[in-house]
């Protein structure tokens, strides 16, 4: 297990709601409302519809969770800075640069995290499809 903000994680790549509600100690329907609240929270759903949250989701909820509990940012203040935070997040200093000719410039990329996070979203596919097949 990892702790992320004094919040242990198992090492999984999804988490359903029960268990995102302990790990944050909210019930599962603060959970489901923050959902409608919230744009950047799109857990994917199984056939059944059951929730399936990635770890970046639980992040973001536990910042979200903090902002309102810990904070005490309104609903509305909240969603203010979550979406100041993911502009600022797009906007970050822009990636170096490394030269392949005289001409051409192209940015360095953490290839990574990039291929972690198409990791992550193909094993979330594979899930999808699994179930729906089954």
């Amino acid at each position: 297990m990892e702790k992320v903000d004094q919040v242990e994680f198992p090492n999984k790549l999804y988490y359903r709601i029960g268990e995102v509600a302990k790990l944050l100690g909210v019930k599962p329907y603060v959970l489901r409302y923050w959902e409608t609240e919230f744009s950047v929270l799109k857990p994917g759903k199984t056939p059944s519809r059951h929730r399936l949250y990635r770890r970046r989701d639980v992040e973001t909820l536990l910042e979200i969770k903090r902002l309102l509990y810990e904070e005490g940012f309104t609903i509305a203040g909240a969603k203010k800075r979550i979406k100041e935070v993911e502009r600022s997040e797009e906007t970050a200093l822009p990636l170096p640069l490394q030269e392949i000719s005289d001409e051409v410039l192209l940015p360095v990329v953490d290839h990574r995290a990039l291929l972690h996070d198409i990791r992550e979203e193909v094993l979330f596919l594979h899930a999808k499809l699994s179930e729906k097949i089954h």
